[in-house]
């Protein structure tokens, strides 16, 4: 088994991956597995993410700990390990802490590429950490020609990769097509409903029990789009709206179907929400272009 510590893979691979990954025609007939938890005794939890992709006859789980620490920061890692459905065995163990951000990133870029008109000009990035750096980075690679404004109350470094640093949060979304919410807020960050018809909001949020960024209240006013159903379970905005009467069955698509073009498209009448919250399909479909791209870097080293 190969153990990957600094994995490496280009946007365009990761976006190729996904595509790939959630364009698959098994998705169609068995939904797309979700996450699920595991508390620790004493405190903390790990994250497990599993699924299978089947073009490359691999099983995959992404294993993520939090391990808390009275001393100091708590401990975060996380590993992707691939596993042969042919031979049982290990194919390799990965380093998935950057390989997360990445298919953050990529996923939400992904389905706002499909939902964003083809004349959509701006976008606004809300929390400009590490995850939000990649948000942008991403839109850049499908959308160039798309004006990025970033705001955080850390500051933005207008440097470091081309955006328009915003003053505040109103002037960031003030006039975007698209508003990506890349923070780690527990509670609403902005009101969707302020926005105008046909405004692409998309949202991350975290792990954290009860963590939003949007009001649930919000929520069946917008056109909603998920990444995979059993988003439906775990997302607190969309499960607290669901339990004020929101009915789930009017989530207009997942991923898998805007991929293959089976989603009805937005109805231009309200504004338009994705929502995510990380899916073991798109860290084995990462995973696996990274390995891919090791191998080869690996035989071009030994030539």
């Amino acid at each position: 088994m190969r153990v990957i510590s600094s994995p490496r893979v280009s946007e365009q691979a990761v976006l190729a991956a996904l595509r790939d990954a959630f364009g698959a025609p098994s998705l169609r007939t068995a939904p797309t597995p979700g996450q699920f938890v595991v508390d620790l005794p004493g405190g903390g939890d790990v994250i497990h993410y599993p699924a299978v992709l089947p073009h490359a006859d691999v099983y995959s789980v992404k294993v993520s700990p939090y391990l808390p620490d009275p001393a100091g920061p708590a401990v975060v890692t996380a590993w992707t390990m691939l596993v042969s459905l042919s031979t049982g065995q290990p194919l390799a163990l990965l380093d998935a802490s950057k390989l997360t951000v990445e298919r953050t990133a990529a996923t939400t870029v992904l389905a706002t590429d499909l939902l964003l008109p083809p004349g959509a000009r701006t976008a606004a990035v809300i929390g400009y950490g590490r995850v939000g750096r990649a948000h942008a980075r991403y839109l850049r690679h499908l959308r160039p020609g798309m004006t990025v404004r970033a705001f955080s109350p850390k500051g933005v470094d207008e440097a470091d990769d081309g955006v328009q640093a915003a003053a505040n949060l109103e002037d960031a979304v003030t006039g975007a097509d698209l508003v990506m919410l890349c923070t780690s807020a527990a509670d609403d960050v902005i009101d969707p409903r302020a926005l105008p018809a046909g405004t692409v909001v998309t949202s991350i949020s975290t792990n954290a029990p009860g963590a939003r960024e949007i009001p649930p209240a919000a929520v069946e006013a917008l056109d909603v789009y998920v990444d995979a159903l059993t988003t439906l379970q775990v997302a607190a905005d969309l499960t607290r709206a669901a339990a004020d009467g929101w009915d789930p069955a009017a989530v207009r698509g997942d991923l898998a179907g805007l991929v293959a073009g089976r989603a009805q498209g937005p109805s231009g009448e309200r504004p338009v929400y994705f929502r995510s919250v990380g899916l073991g399909i798109e860290d084995a479909a990462v995973a696996w272009a990274a390995l891919y791209n090791d191998n080869a870097m690996t035989k071009g080293q030994s030539r």
